[in-house]
């Protein structure tokens, strides 16, 4: 016999997952039998007869040697072998298995045989054990595009769709190409046969056919290479991601269940304590919903046949063959249900983010509107979504032992990116309001005398949260209390930054201003001296979507930054990165200019008394935030996390031309640039970024309609001052080239990745 390779793996979450579902398919038994199985299954295949017996015989060999995988991967043996498996593939037998799936076996009278569903079942156990023990099967079946779209239709069966749903979330999980949901034969008819327990599976599926491949770190991706990949994908028609959200969002009642779904409350009819005790054991075992599912079955198919509750002992106590067995009294059955609510929720709360995020955004909007997503998510906020959690070590599939990524830890940040995307740019963010807190938006507006917000008259008062807090407000208060280290700080000022970005709304940020958010969000900054750059930078733009243009809010500053030694902390983290700071210093630059040009007694004591507008209100100071934020991108490294900085550089420069100061402000650039022996590297460079930023931005009008509502400043005057800048004659005196010597000028870089 040849020698089996070694196993391949992918960490020890996988090998938990592979145990639980080969247990949970009954492939605890077997031994090897002399005859040649292999040869039994093509024969049987070919006539009819001995097909059942033959797969029945096959299938414990192959999950002994699954189990076998788990059980020496726990044990982190150096070499495995797993001959069966091995020869099963080496001699055909994957692909022997594809083809009786897909093709119905011909009798010898000519009659196409049907196989049952117990019959799918094995095959699709062999199958997976296959790719649990054998490297690379997972990608070949992977590659055969009609066996992958196949195995969607054998999910009609409730017998066979948890096996059927685990192998295609393997298998999707290292195909190359997207599948597109549109080629799956009936498919508005497949997904609303699903009951909501299959419905919540299969998000685990759609999470993969509607994310953009590319895109699993965005802020990282040049902008260079994402426009390059926008042409393409213009001359090629829609991504099959985007094929894929149009095709979900054509069947109907879909986007109705995922809400139904996301505001399902759990049963609270065991303890918090004891649940989270449960979970935490069992977690360190199962990290899968669909493992969930078997083994959940497993459970209730053993109670069918005996009087006694059934029990397992935790994970911690001995254990054969990689199960627990049955002496600690813990219940299984109900920490699973728990368990399943919560896996649940993180699987449908990232498909609506993503759809809320993609092309049919103001459709699926107005669905989750309608469907009441917010107030029911309001609802379940203390109970599930913001209840204490553990500090645990667990982990959920996919990541390592080093993220704190638990169950209850996901499904807060899931919670948040959804929160964000439904707040962003959109009039529907007041539904995250109740009305008793729409009120007091109108009663703000009323008190300073300005028109009330269109976006809040118009909101429909029906679809708002109930209760004594809507939903913005309880995430400021767990916001205000979050421990100094803790990894949600991120994600809460993200998507608090989110409810006020656009527009700016002085009523928006008194409301926010009354709650106690900058303080709260300087002491994080000044007193506890916050190291996390992440943090920071959410922090610093939140910071500057609340001050801009609010006078209230820089006296708020000023009272809380009332000595020189906390204003200086406060510097030094602005100073530490511009990268993260900027648009702070934008927003603090806009709102000068503005008050300078304002007639108020208020305004007046303001600029008077405030450090921090005094800082800002210096030449040396504007132009050494100029020069840095020039110096630190290139066109070749701009991203959407870091091209705010071009933007702000452009800002100042805005405002030094209405005060007719912009040839000033680029003399003392050029002396900079010769004093820190940096002869044309600095305007070279801003001469390419400009011409980038044409590039890019005069073909994307949401970014352009972004710049125009984030600064009041007309896209108009944004693009004259760009072209101003970019003047090729030498003699005007607001055009860079007027100020590079020509020996060192070069200009007509392409703008090629290097």
């Amino acid at each position: 016999m040849a020698a089996a390779p070694a196993a391949a793996g992918s960490g020890a979450s996988r090998g938990r997952r592979a145990a639980a579902t080969v247990a949970a398919w009954g492939g605890w038994g077997g031994r090897p039998r002399p005859a040649n199985i292999l040869l039994q299954l093509r024969q049987g295949q070919l006539t009819g007869r001995g097909l059942v017996r033959a797969v029945q015989e096959i299938s414990p060999l192959l999950s002994m040697e699954a189990m076998a995988f788990v059980t020496e991967e726990r044990k982190l043996t150096q070499e495995t072998t797993y001959p069966n498996t091995y020869i099963f593939d080496l001699f055909g037998g994957v692909d022997l298995l594809v083809e009786i799936l897909m093709r119905p076996t011909v009798s010898l009278r000519g009659q196409k045989l049907k196989i049952s569903d117990e019959m799918s079942k094995d095959c699709l156990s062999i199958l997976y054990n296959t790719c649990v023990c054998t490297e690379g099967v997972t990608k070949r079946l992977a590659e055969k595009n009609d066996f992958v779209i196949f195995l969607f239709t054998l999910m009609t069966s409730k017998k066979t769709f948890l096996q059927t749903a685990t192998l295609i979330e393997d298998i999707l999980g290292v195909k190359k190409e997207m599948i597109r949901l549109d080629e799956v034969p009936n498919l508005s008819s497949l997904v609303s046969n699903f009951d909501q327990q299959q419905l919540a599976n299969f998000c685990r599926i759609l999470a993969v056919t509607i994310s953009e491949m590319d895109t699993g770190n965005d802020d990282k991706h040049t902008l260079l290479a994402k426009n390059a990949q926008q042409k393409k994908s213009l001359s090629l028609g829609p991504s099959a991601a985007e094929i894929n959200q149009a095709a979900l969002l054509s069947i109907p009642g879909f986007v109705e269940r995922l809400c139904k779904l996301a505001t399902r409350k759990v049963s609270e009819s065991t303890g918090t304590a004891s649940f989270l005790q449960e979970l935490e054991e069992w977690y360190t075992w199962l990290d899968n919903a669909l493992v969930l599912d078997a083994l959940m079955r497993v459970a209730n198919e053993e109670s069918e046949h005996s009087q006694a509750s059934i029990v397992f002992s935790p994970p911690g106590a001995s254990e054969e063959n990689g199960l627990p067995h049955t002496s600690a009294r813990t219940q299984l059955p109900q920490s699973m249900k728990i368990m399943h609510e919560i896996m649940y929720k993180l699987e449908v709360l990232y498909v609506l983010c993503v759809l809320l995020m993609g092309r049919q955004r103001n459709q699926v909007h107005r669905m989750i509107a309608e469907f009441k997503l917010i107030p029911g998510l309001n609802n379940l906020f203390d109970k599930l979504i913001w209840r204490k959690h553990s500090a645990s070590a667990l982990v959920l599939h996919g990541h390592n032992q080093n993220c704190d990524c638990s169950p209850d830890i996901t499904l807060k940040i899931q919670f948040l990116r959804l929160l964000q995307s439904f707040s962003d740019h959109h009039e529907n963010k007041y539904l995250l309001l109740n009305n008793q807190e729409l009120n007091e938006l109108s009663a703000i507006s009323l008190k300073a005398n300005i028109p009330e917000v269109e976006a809040v008259l118009n909101t429909d008062r029906s679809l708002v949260c109930d209760g004594k807090r809507g939903l913005l407000t309880r995430l400021l208060q767990v916001m205000k209390k979050e421990p100094a280290e803790s990894s949600f700080r991120f994600w809460q000022a993200r998507a608090v930054e989110s409810f006020l970005r656009g527009t700016t709304s002085y009523a928006d940020q008194m409301f926010l201003l009354k709650r106690g958010l900058l303080e709260h969000i300087l002491y994080c900054i000044v007193d506890s001296e916050c190291k996390s750059r992440d943090v920071l930078q959410s922090y610093f733009d939140l910071l500057g979507e609340l001050m801009k243009f609010n006078v209230d809010a820089f006296k708020r500053f000023n009272k809380y930054i009332n000595t020189d030694a906390k204003f200086q902390v406060f510097l030094k983290q602005i100073n530490s990165s511009l990268v993260d700071s900027n648009m702070l210093v934008r927003c603090v630059t806009l709102s000068l200019d503005r008050f300078e040009n304002q007639v108020d007694m208020k305004v007046a004591e303001v600029l008077s008394e405030c450090r921090l507008l005094a800082y800002i209100s210096q030449v040396p100071t504007q132009m050494s935030f100029l020069f840095r934020l020039i110096n630190i991108i290139h066109v070749q490294t701009l991203t959407q996390e870091n091209v705010s900085c071009l933007n702000t550089s452009l800002v100042i420069l805005m405002l030094a031309r209405r005060k007719e100061r912009l040839p000033l402000y680029l003399r003392l650039l050029q002396r900079m640039e010769h004093n820190k022996k940096y002869p044309g590297f600095l305007l070279n460079n801003f001469h390419n970024l400009l011409r980038f930023w044409q590039q890019h931005y005069l073909h994307k009008d949401k970014d352009s309609t972004c710049l125009e509502n984030s600064s009041c400043i007309s896209f108009s005057y944004w693009k004259e001052t760009v072209s101003i800048l970019l003047n090729p004659d030498r003699q005007s005196p607001s055009a860079l080239v007027s100020y590079m010597e020509e020996p060192y000028m070069d200009i007509d870089r392409d703008f090629t990745e290097e």
